[in-house]
């Protein structure tokens, strides 16, 4: 414990780690732009996908079936692959982000709209509502909380896995990581990943305001 304490007081006490290209506050803005662009990818081709299919009733077991597939993907090995295949770029980050990110908002959306209670469905289709009122205005409320669940997972694993992209010469949280190891210098290693873990209490701090901002108080 002493040791890593010592670590992170040299790495971040000291003030040549704050500035430059290679700064923590550089790496945080990278980081979390990966974070935001994959997640924001990743929600509108998932969330739209999980709607229709929830509301609809059609579907379902290819939903299933494409989320469990994607869980199945080796995220480390698909990069490695993608990058001999195609080269060094930002694509083949994303595309194991993706993978990540996919599957929980995809099913949680899904499984969100599919729970909502008939009775209220009826109940809104009764006073003459058209699909999309019934959808946007009585299923996804009540369906809210489940999907931003499904939603602050995939951004934890996005954000907690992004560091995979300083493997291929990107930058984030991951640089220090990957090449404190290579340097054998321990406290850069142990600054990255003391970076890593601030990120992801930050998306969850960020996930728990919006569930107080957007989900009605009695569905929380």
């Amino acid at each position: 414990m002493t040791t890593l304490l010592h670590y992170l007081g040299e790495y971040f006490g000291t003030s040549a780690d704050w500035t430059g290209p290679g700064g923590i506050p550089t790496r945080l803005r990278e980081h979390f732009g990966y974070t935001l662009l994959a997640l924001a990818l990743a929600f509108v081709i998932a969330f739209p996908l999980g709607l229709w299919t929830g509301h609809t009733g059609r579907g379902g077991a290819v939903v299933t079936l494409i989320a469990n597939s994607a869980r199945a993907l080796p995220t480390y090995g698909l990069l490695v692959l993608l990058v001999v295949l195609s080269g060094i770029g930002l694509v083949p980050v994303l595309i194991p982000l993706l993978a990540l990110a996919i599957p929980p908002i995809l099913l949680n959306t899904y499984e969100g709209i599919r729970g909502v209670d008939p009775a209220l469905t009826d109940a809104a289709r009764g006073m003459g509502m058209t699909r999309p009122q019934v959808l946007f205005g009585a299923q996804l409320p009540v369906a809210l909380p489940l999907i931003l669940v499904g939603t602050r997972t995939a951004a934890v694993q996005i954000v907690a896995t992004a560091t995979i992209a300083a493997a291929v010469s990107f930058g984030g949280v991951g640089r220090p990581i990957v090449d404190g190891l290579a340097r054998n210098d321990y406290t850069l290693v142990v600054g990255g990943a003391a970076l890593a873990a601030v990120c992801s209490l930050v998306v969850l701090a960020v996930f728990a305001a919006l569930r107080q901002l957007l989900v009605s108080p009695g569905l929380r």
